[in-house]
C-alpha cells in the first residue's frame, strides 16, 4: 500500500495494519505530519498540531503493539475538534476569548486514548460552533479540499476538511443543528448525528439545552461505527445517558439490513429553497436503494414551524457559552449580539422551547408508523463561497444559515439519529450529501443501510485533488 492509499485507509484498516505489523504507528504519524505540513496551508483545517507529542505516543504504541496489545485504535492518528478538551492545551472554540489550558482530557478524548488512538491535532470550527461554515476573525477561513474557493461547512469544518484531504484518519465533530452532517455533506464524508445521550458531552453534559450531540466524520461507515463503539456509553451522573445497544455498532456496519421501508421526503422545512442538484442527489440515492431491494416510496415528513422549539434553546445556549468564556469582550460582534438575544430570551423561555419537543417529535415521527428510515436532503444547496459571510452581522448570518441547516435542525430538536452520506454522483466535481433519519436510538439500522449504500456507490474511492 502506497503512502496516499495509507493516508486514506481509515482507522479500522490502519488499526488492522498495525496489528499485523504491516505498518507502524510512527510511519502513520510521520505520514500525516508530512501531509499536514504540505497540504494544510491551502485549507487551514488545523488550529494546532501536536507533532512531538504524537511521535512520542507513536513510539509507545509501537512497543505496545509488539507486546500483543490489540486495542481497537492502537497507534491510529486522529484529530479532535477544538471544542473538546485536550489536557494541557487551550480549548479555543474558534476564538481568542478562551482562557488557559484544559486541566484534563474530555471524556471522549480519554476514551479515544484508552482505545489507543493518537491525537495528532485540533481542528478549526466556527466561533462557539454557532454557524454552519468555518471562519472566524481569530483563525481565518477554512477551505474545502474539493475546491478551496468553497466552504467545508461547519461548525466542524476543520474536521471535515482534514479527513477529506487525508490529513487525519477520522476526526471528532459535534452537532447542535447540523454541524456533523453539514461538513460530511460538503466534503464527501460520512457524518452520523448520534442519538442524544449516546456519547457523553463533557464537560457540559447538557449543551444548548440538549440540542448538541457528539460523534465524528470519517470516509467509511465502518470507521464511524468503530469510533462510536469506542466513545459511547453511559457516564455516571449524565442526565441524558441512555442504555448501551445490545450489539456493537461495528456489527451493524458489517451486515446488510433486511428489506427496509424507506420514505423519500422532498418537503423543505423553514421554507428552504432546494437546489436542483440536491433534489437530483435524493432521487439518485432512492434509485440505488430500490435496486438493493428496499421498498422506497415518496412520503413527506410533516414538519412544524421549527423556529419556536429550536431558536430559544440555541440562542440561550450561545449566551451560556459566552458567559463561560474567560475574555468575552474578544468575541466577534455577531457572537456577542446573539448572546444578548439569548440573554433576553432567558432560561425560562429556553426551557419552554424544550418542552415543545414531545409535540414536535410526535408530529415528525408519524412517518415512522409505516416506514423504517426517512431519506431527505442534508443541506438545501451545494457549498457556498468559503468567505461569503466572513465579518457579516448576526442577522444576515442567521438568515444565510437557514438553507444550510434547515433539513438538519428538526432531528436535533427530537434528539434522534440521522446520518449524512455521499450521494451517488458528484455535482460539478463536488460531493453532495443526503440524509437518512432513523427512529429514536436506532443508529444500528442507519449504520447498516449506510454501509450497504457505501458498498454499492463506492464513495471512499473518491478523493479531492489535493496531492
Amino acid at each position: 500500500m502506497d503512502s496516499t492509499e495509507l493516508a486514506f485507509a481509515g482507522p479500522a484498516r490502519q488499526a488492522e495494519l498495525i496489528r499485523t505489523r504491516e505498518v507502524s504507528p510512527r510511519e502513520l504519524v510521520d505520514l500525516y505530519l508530512e501531509r499536514i505540513e504540505r497540504i494544510d496551508p491551502r485549507l487551514n483545517s488545523f488550529r494546532v498540531v501536536f507533532a512531538e507529542r504524537a511521535r512520542v505516543e507513536a513510539q509507545q504504541a509501537e512497543g505496545r503493539a509488539g507486546a500483543g496489545d490489540n486495542r481497537p485504535l492502537l497507534g491510529v492518528p486522529i484529530a479532535v475538534k477544538d471544542n473538546l478538551d485536550v489536557a494541557g492545551e487551550v480549548t479555543a472554540l474558534g476564538s481568542d476569548a478562551a482562557g488557559g489550558p484544559a486541566p484534563a482530557d474530555a471524556e471522549q478524548v480519554r476514551r479515544l486514548r484508552q482505545a489507543g488512538a493518537i491525537v495528532i491535532g485540533k481542528t478549526h470550527m466556527s466561533e462557539l460552533a454557532i454557524f454552519p461554515w468555518t471562519e472566524s476573525q481569530t483563525f481565518g477561513v477554512t477551505r474545502n479540499p474539493w475546491n478551496p474557493e468553497l466552504t467545508p461547512g461547519g461548525s466542524s469544518g476543520g474536521s471535515g476538511a482534514a479527513v477529506a484531504a487525508g490529513l487525519a484518519s477520522a476526526a471528532s465533530a459535534t452537532d447542535g443543528g447540523g454541524s456533523i452532517r453539514i461538513p460530511a455533506s460538503c466534503n464527501g464524508l460520512v457524518g452520523l448525528k448520534t442519538q442524544r445521550g449516546r456519547v457523553p458531552f463533557t464537560p457540559e453534559p447538557v449543551h444548548w439545552h440538549a440540542l448538541s450531540v457528539a460523534g465524528c466524520v470519517s470516509r467509511r461507515v465502518a470507521d464511524t461505527a468503530l469510533w462510536l463503539d469506542v466513545v459511547s456509553g453511559p457516564l455516571d451522573g449524565d442526565p441524558l445517558a441512555i442504555p448501551a445497544p445490545d450489539r456493537p455498532f461495528a456489527d451493524a456496519a458489517a451486515r446488510p439490513p433486511e428489506k427496509l421501508r424507506v420514505a423519500v421526503s422532498f418537503a423543505a422545512p423553514l421554507n428552504a429553497k432546494v437546489h436542483a442538484a440536491v433534489r437530483r442527489a435524493i432521487e439518485e440515492t432512492a434509485a440505488v436503494l430500490r435496486s438493493l431491494g428496499h421498498d422506497v416510496r415518496e412520503r413527506d415528513v410533516d414538519y412544524p414551524e421549527l423556529r419556536p422549539p429550536f431558536v430559544p434553546r440555541w440562542a440561550h445556549g450561545i449566551h451560556q457559552d459566552v458567559q463561560a468564556m474567560a475574555h468575552p469582550g474578544r468575541l466577534e460582534k455577531r457572537t456577542r449580539a446573539l448572546s444578548t438575544l439569548g440573554r433576553v430570551i432567558g432560561e425560562r423561555r429556553a426551557q419552554r422551547a424544550r418542552d415543545k419537543e414531545p409535540k414536535v417529535a410526535a408530529r415528525v415521527n408519524k412517518v415512522f408508523a409505516d416506514h423504517d428510515v426517512v431519506l431527505t436532503a442534508t443541506t438545501a444547496r451545494p457549498p457556498h463561497a468559503a468567505d461569503k459571510f466572513h465579518g457579516k452581522g448576526w442577522f444576515a448570518s442567521l438568515n444565510a444559515a437557514v438553507p444550510v441547516a434547515a433539513f438538519a435542525t428538526a432531528w436535533n430538536v427530537t434528539g434522534q439519529p440521522a446520518i449524512s452520506v455521499p450521494a451517488p454522483s458528484l455535482h460539478e466535481g463536488l460531493p453532495l450529501g443526503v440524509q437518512l433519519i432513523g427512529r429514536p436510538s436506532d443508529e444500528a439500522t442507519l449504520i447498516a443501510l449506510a454501509a450497504q449504500l457505501e458498498a454499492e456507490v463506492g464513495w471512499p474511492e473518491r478523493r479531492p485533488p489535493v496531492d
